[in-house]
């Protein structure tokens, strides 16, 4: 059985979010009540990642053993078939799991995969970077956190409105990446060269952020390619983490995606 923390909230048909690389559920919360009024909306912390440990028998090695976890634990909890909207990595993780025809729906924001190698190390370069900047004592951390403008300066690369997070918020955030234990192992296998190439036979939506630092808003452009048959959205005004920059509408567009499959 494999071990995943998770936040639960609404009622309806299942909904189900996915967080990127060195993140956790609580990249979704300024979303979660509006998805809640319309779903059972279940946040997860990927295996290794958040309050979710590491798998017994280690990390995934790539994609396709990622998707197999996510997709077994899904089964076990009894989630047939749910929608699900995944950013960055999770996004990735969402088209995977549409082109295996495990859910009913998938939303992929700033998916990775539609990279090229250029791109994808800039990418892991720029985010081992932030990871090390959350390698300081604890109380450092959170000390470098209350000042907006320090706040502003840690997230600027993820978010096109860091100000927005709280102090609250950005320790979490900071701390769930100092203590990504699965970030590294990712890292890793997504640096052997992953594409996503599935073809997803359910409504699939790909939202990009048209101010996003780390997968560039060029990589937009290789996913109509590759996906011809989704509907692609741009985000105006928003970074590789749209969700903090402008709630109300990553949540129509992931409402949307969901609508479409009852259309």
């Amino acid at each position: 059985m494999i071990e995943v923390a998770y936040e639960r909230r609404g009622a309806g048909e299942p909904l189900v979010l996915i967080h990127g690389i060195g993140h956790h559920w609580r990249a979704w919360e300024p979303v979660l009540d509006r998805l809640a009024e319309h779903h059972d909306v279940i946040a997860i912390d990927l295996p290794g990642f958040g309050r979710s440990p590491v798998p017994s028998g280690g990390m995934p090695a790539d994609m396709p053993q990622t998707v197999a976890a996510v997709a077994q634990w899904l089964d076990e909890q009894g989630l047939r078939r749910p929608h699900v909207a995944g950013n960055s990595l999770g996004g990735a993780i969402a088209l995977e799991l549409a082109a295996a025809g495990v859910v009913a729906s998938a939303t992929a924001i700033s998916p990775a995969g539609f990279w090229t190698r250029r791109h994808m190390r800039y990418a892991l370069t720029v985010l081992t970077a932030m990871r090390w900047g959350t390698l300081l004592p604890q109380p450092v951390v959170r000390a470098n956190m209350r000042p907006s403008r320090t706040r502003a300066l840690a997230f600027a690369m993820l978010m096109r409105h860091p100000g927005r997070l709280d102090a609250e918020r950005a320790v979490a955030d900071a701390l769930a990446l100092r203590g990504a234990a699965g970030f590294r192992p990712v890292a890793r296998a997504a640096a052997r060269g992953y594409e996503f190439r599935g073809v997803p036979s359910v409504p699939v939506t790909v939202a990009w952020g048209d101010r996003d630092r780390i997968l560039l808003p060029r990589q937009a452009g290789t996913a109509r390619e590759r996906l011809p048959q989704a509907r692609h959205v741009t985000l105006p005004g928003c970074g590789h983490v749209p969700m903090s920059d402008d709630p109300a509408l990553l949540a129509e567009v992931i409402l949307a995606t969901t609508a479409a499959t009852t259309a």
